[in-house]
Order: structure tokens, then C-alpha cells, then sequence
């Protein structure tokens, strides 16, 4: 449950490097997203939860807590919070774009993963790709 998805992110990243597949992001506005870290805490820790499947009422509440899990991370879209990037040292930020007349544009939020400690209204950035939403910069510190 751990290495198969943070093995296919890597790959993503890669995917995303080698085809150069970056955009423009235009900040509006930025929130940080380190308030979901109990959330993700929670799901990350309840497997540890010691439990006997000897029965099928066992098994049933093994499979309803994993449940739970995947539930919460895919309605929060927590798809994207990972240990291996806190310890990287990466913050993940949802952005709002600035509103534009574009009835579309405006109204789409995006994920940023990068090592930025803030975001400023009207900054623009370019990162990596990883799904529609999701965006990875990697070349922050090289233009610090």
C-alpha cells in the first residue's frame, strides 16, 4: 500500500520531466494544505491499528476502516499528500486563479507541490504536470 503508489508517482514525475510537460499556473489566491495533516495522519496510521482477522466480522472491520481511508483521501482529493514530500520538504498548496472573464478558467482550482514557503496573488509559475489539476515544480531550487 505504500510502495506501489509513491512508485507510480515517481514514474509520473519522470514521465512528466522527460516530455517536458509543464504549464503557466497564475497564482489567485493560495492556501496551504498542512491543515489536512491530522487527516492524512489518521489514514496513515490506522493500518498500523493491530487487528486478528479470525472471523469474517474481523475481516469486515479491517475492510471497512480501509475503506474509510480511501474514502476520506479521495472526498478530501488528498491524492497528492505524501510523507516522502514532507520529508523532501515540499508543501502542497491549492490555488484559486485570478478572476477573469474566462467563465472556465477562473473556477478550476489547481494543487501545486513544491518547496515554496509562500505563494504571492498575481505570481506565476511553471511546474510539471502530473493529472489535470495536480502540478509538481522541481526546478524551484535552482532558481532560488
Amino acid at each position: 500500500m505504500f510502495i506501489g503508489p509513491n512508485v507510480f508517482l515517481w514514474l509520473r514525475i519522470q514521465t512528466a520531466k522527460k516530455q517536458s510537460d509543464k504549464r503557466e499556473i497564475v497564482v489567485g489566491t493560495a492556501e496551504d494544505n498542512r491543515k489536512h495533516i491530522l487527516v492524512y495522519l489518521f489514514a496513515m496510521l490506522l493500518p498500523f491499528y493491530s487487528q486478528e482477522i479470525y472471523s469474517w466480522r474481523d475481516f469486515g472491520a479491517t475492510i471497512a476502516a480501509l475503506g474509510f481511508i480511501i474514502f476520506l483521501f479521495w472526498h478530501l482529493n488528498l491524492h497528492y499528500m505524501n510523507l516522502i514530500f514532507a520529508v523532501g520538504g515540499y508543501r502542497v498548496f491549492t490555488i484559486a486563479p485570478p478572476h477573469d472573464d474566462n467563465p472556465f478558467s477562473s473556477r478550476i482550482p489547481q494543487v501545486l507541490i513544491t518547496r515554496r514557503l509562500t505563494l504571492s496573488p498575481g505570481e506565476h509559475i511553471i511546474a510539471h504536470r502530473l493529472s489535470n489539476t495536480v502540478y509538481f515544480e522541481i526546478d524551484y531550487e535552482s532558481e532560488v
